[in-house]
């Protein structure tokens, strides 16, 4: 499992220097225009929106994966060695959430209270538009440490989970196929019927990352003596986010952090302690660590089947 541990370091290398292409043929983006295709309810009968969700979902699943599955399979290793890191970098987003909760500060630094909106709806499907400045924060920072699972620990995870059998790279590309489609789809409105089981298939997939983000973030805490409100937010606030899985990461970091992330009239998750705007570094500082700690025990873990 050598070879997988130096694709994964890598590909973090890789992240940390280039971060996100803003480029129309990221594989993500080209998943995402395919899925805004076919994910309109309006083109079937609601008797068909549940079947036709199944089955154009097993297709964009299969399609995003098979180029990752056959360079996998069919690469030279010297070639996969080069190609690969680029590979499992298009399945998870580090930088660029740094990027996105950086420019809502730069935009509220600046007094442009609009800007602040528009960079904080880049992050969630929320109406920004009537947010007051905590409110933008909020959003941001709480998208920040809901995708330290989403984004970052999951992708990594399951790639992990394969890797020994030569099918990591494809299941990091069928994990972020599952949490794209659910992130356009698994929405309680007239998205219901043909996004369910985009909805019910994210859920599963990250049931197990999301806990272990939650227990590497109570590492890092306490690493730096904070491990108490952290896990007390953990205990008390994890279920108050809707669904299954966001509230583990969030009510860790919000505890460890001191700060308290806000959705109005849904969920208040934290102690509150201090505000966003103070506690706003502690958050990225934490999915950074947080993310480091992961990844050490990731490449040692391959390091050892080795």
């Amino acid at each position: 499992m050598v070879f997988p541990a130096l694709i994964l370091l890598l590909a973090l290398v890789v992240d940390r220097l280039l971060g996100d292409p803003h480029t129309p043929l990221h594989p993500v983006a080209l998943l995402g225009r395919f899925v805004g295709w076919w994910g309109r309810p309006a083109r079937y009968p609601p008797r068909l929106q549940r079947a036709a969700g199944v089955a154009l979902w097993t297709i964009s699943v299969l399609l995003f994966a098979l180029p990752f599955a056959l360079a996998e399979r069919f690469l030279p290793p010297l070639l996969l060695l080069l190609v690969a890191p680029f590979l499992l970098k298009a399945t998870f987003a580090w930088r660029s959430l740094e990027e996105h909760a950086t420019a809502v500060e730069e935009a509220l630094a600046a007094g442009s209270l609009g800007n602040g909106r528009r960079a904080a709806g880049m992050l969630v499907s929320r109406d920004t538009a009537p947010l007051s400045t905590e409110e933008i924060r909020s959003a941001a920072y709480e998208s920040v440490a809901e995708n330290l699972s989403d984004s970052i620990v999951a992708p990594l995870f399951w790639y992990c989970v394969f890797a020994p059998l030569g099918l990591g790279l494809a299941a990091a590309a069928v994990y972020r196929a599952i949490n794209c489609m659910d992130a356009m789809l698994g929405y309680p409105d007239d998205r219901l019927r043909l996004g369910w089981w985009s909805a019910r298939a994210d859920d599963a997939a990250n049931l197990l990352p999301a806990r272990i983000s939650a227990l590497f973030g109570l590492l890092w805490f306490a690493l730096h003596g904070r491990f108490a409100p952290a896990r007390q937010a953990l205990r008390a606030d994890r279920k108050k986010r809707p669904g299954l899985n966001g509230g583990w990461p969030m009510s860790v970091i919000a505890g460890g952090t001191g700060v308290c992330f806000t959705k109005p009239g849904v969920y208040a998750i934290g102690p509150g302690e201090r505000s966003l705007a103070v506690g706003g570094p502690a958050i990225i500082r934490a999915v950074r660590g947080i993310t480091l700690i992961f990844s050490i025990f990731a490449v040692l873990a391959l390091f050892l089947l080795a």
